[in-house]
């Protein structure tokens, strides 16, 4: 169970690493880490750049990262069960 926690919270702050701990959709898993480290670096530049566009990337990333992370629960439990 351990594990499916790890997984949980690894997905919900770098989406698709939860996935490569559980060994599940490892080659999406994969791009999906690149795909996260483009978004944040421009969601850095955005933030002084254009402030009136953070928020709603913000918000957008978050039920995202969220998504991810309960998917990362469920594979989790479904894999290692309880």
């Amino acid at each position: 169970m351990a594990r499916t926690w790890i997984a949980t919270l690894l997905n919900f702050f770098f989406p698709g690493g939860g996935y490569l701990l559980l060994g599940d959709r490892v080659p999406l898993a994969i791009a999906w880490l690149v795909g996260v480290f483009g978004l944040t670096y421009v969601e850095l530049g955005i933030q002084t750049a254009a402030p009136s566009y953070y928020w709603p990337m913000f918000i957008s990333v978050l039920i995202m990262n969220t998504a991810f992370a309960v998917d990362a629960y469920r594979v989790g439990k479904a894999k290692f069960g309880r």
